[in-house]
């Protein structure tokens, strides 16, 4: 929700969204998926009516390569409950940070995820509904998910899955990488070559200004505070045609979102 809208309901923060021209949100569970049924109800009727764009980000407490057989599969249940709140608000993709590399090898973490992902879109079918599944690029070395294996990850499971590319956290993960034009555009043409045309025309990405080290992310901080290089990135986007959702994740959230957009629409 913006921060404006303080203790304020989902009825005042899309209300403040569409004062400030803005598309729609990010719907946050960080603790857990607690939203009840009226509350699902209120935000798909609000969604529709003021044609809203909604995602949709599934608990901290993932790790689908934990060691602990319950943490994977409380894990599954967050990712999945999550698809299921974005069912019933009518969101676009849902989002999460799914593993933790815990020293093993990538190869390892890979079939692991993979596995789990499947118990998902098992849970899904079985559910009979069909909503996007996204893991998100993540901004340390010790977390799973940098760009190839999601993109990887995506080939498995067509239909299901497709990247949510949080190009703040490349950039972190990378230790200042992925930060000029050629480097945005090489990795809209990953996704493009590997996933085709239709991954770039339902696209989900984050973006904020990040503060990093060596070892990678160390905190959010507002676009003109870092070295966030936002407006080469929306250059690629734009020449790219990407379509979909660009999700703002800067700690003055509205107010980068509407930087972001303004910048857009004056290229």
């Amino acid at each position: 929700m913006p921060l404006a809208t303080g203790k304020g309901s989902y009825e005042k923060a899309f209300q403040i969204l569409e004062g400030m021209n803005l598309d729609g949100m990010e719907l946050e569970f960080v603790h857990g998926v607690r939203m009840s049924g009226e509350t699902r109800n209120l935000v798909k009727k609000l969604r529709e009516e003021k044609k809203f764009i909604l995602t949709a980000h599934a608990p901290f407490y993932v790790n689908l390569n934990a060691r602990e057989a319950e943490k994977v599969d409380a894990s599954v249940v967050r990712i999945f409950e999550t698809a299921l709140a974005g069912r019933d608000t009518g969101a676009f993709s849902i989002t999460f940070h799914a593993a933790f590399y815990l020293g093993q090898e990538k190869e390892v973490v890979f079939n692991q995820v993979k596995a789990q992902i499947r118990r998902i879109v098992e849970l899904m079918e079985k559910e009979n509904f069909k909503i996007w599944i996204r893991p998100e690029t993540t901004g340390k070395s010790t977390q799973w998910g940098d760009l190839e294996e999601i993109v990887e990850l995506s080939k498995e499971f067509e239909g299901f899955v497709l990247p949510c590319v949080d190009f703040s956290h490349l950039h972190a993960r990378s230790g200042g990488e992925f930060n000029t034009y050629d480097e945005f555009s090489r990795i809209l043409d990953k996704i493009g070559s590997n996933l085709g045309r239709f991954a770039l025309d339902n696209f989900h990405g984050h973006l904020a200004g990040i503060e990093y080290t060596a070892k990678g992310e160390r905190q959010h901080l507002n676009l003109k505070e870092s070295d966030m290089n936002y407006k080469d990135l929306l250059k690629a986007m734009k020449e790219f045609d990407i379509k979909g959702a660009l999700v703002c994740e800067s700690p003055n959230i509205e107010e980068d979102a509407k930087l972001l957009k303004e910048t857009y629409a004056a290229l």
